[in-house]
């Protein structure tokens, strides 16, 4: 028996639903262990089919999607042809949500939660049904990006754009950094991160209206984008709205000048980061001294 291993063979960038935090972006990274006899070649299983068919499939899954376990308490979902519609409330936590979206946005998990091990027995299937007759054994790991720098969770929806981003719901764990005149500022960063904790990010255009549901403020928010038509209300506590697009860039921009606007005399600098070992750059330059 032999044993083939990738290390961060991918990462999947989804969100997820909670009963207590509602919707969780969230992103891991996949690490793989093929066990079997050699073939031919001499080999397990060829790498370059490993980073091919095997990171397709896992990328066909759970990636940019909205992961619902089907057991969640409290939960309800409504079949309407090739769309669904999702709602679950629990004031208590001051969770509300409701949401329409095409079938392909939404991930279905057997169980009342989320985490990597209960993700991993449908991970398995998946791989397995990729890989030779000569793989005896699938080894998978799913582990967040270990750090000390602070951090937040955010899902958002990108209806501009042409691949699985357009979906309403999906989101990333990701770092944040933020430098001051050079220096980096790890309280500006925890105060992003800490501001941004379970942050659903929205475009201000998005926003169809606005309601209480169950004495909550919440936003109405819906788009077409090629895909189909999205709609989703949410408590405004759970949501920051950006006058702009979400996209990473525009995230970076956007604390750029918020920082900027509390202390407009520095020069700051925001790496944005959007899941892991990705992302985006922003500065915010100092007004030029006045000359008389």
């Amino acid at each position: 028996m032999a044993s083939l291993f990738v290390n961060n063979l991918t990462v999947i960038d989804f969100s997820y639903l909670d009963s207590r935090r509602g919707i969780v972006g969230e992103s891991w990274i996949v690490d793989l262990e093929l066990i079997g006899a050699l073939n031919d070649e001499g080999m397990v299983f060829d790498f370059g089919h490993v980073k091919k068919a095997i990171k397709a499939e896992i990328d066909r899954g759970m990636d940019h999607r909205f992961v619902i376990p089907l057991h969640l308490p409290g939960l309800t979902i409504e079949e309407d042809g090739e769309r669904r519609r999702i709602a679950l409330q629990h004031p208590e936590h001051g969770v509300l949500l409701d949401y329409r979206a095409p079938q392909q946005a939404f991930y279905w998990l057997d169980a009342d939660r989320v985490n990597p091990s209960v993700a991993l027995a449908d991970l398995n299937q998946q791989v397995r049904s990729v890989v030779p007759d000569n793989v005896q054994e699938i080894r998978l790991t799913l582990r967040t990006e270990q750090h000390d720098q602070a951090f937040y969770h955010y899902s958002h929806g990108l209806k501009k754009h042409a691949g699985d981003c357009q979906r309403m719901v999906h989101g990333h764990r990701s770092r944040i950094q933020v430098e001051q005149n050079g220096q980096r500022q790890p309280t500006a960063e925890k105060m992003i991160a800490e501001r941004w904790r379970d942050i659903y990010l929205v475009t201000r255009e998005d926003i169809i209206g606005e309601r209480r549901v169950l004495d909550t403020p919440c936003y109405d928010m819906a788009y077409t984008s090629a895909q189909g038509r999205f709609e989703l209300t949410l408590p405004a506590a759970r949501c920051d709205v950006l006058e702009t697009d979400t996209t990473v860039e525009l995230i970076a921009s956007h604390l750029a000048a918020g920082l900027g606007a509390n202390e407009p005399d520095s020069h700051w600098r925001v790496r944005a980061f959007e899941g892991v070992d990705k992302g985006a750059l922003a500065t915010h330059e100092p007004d030029s001294p006045q000359t008389s």
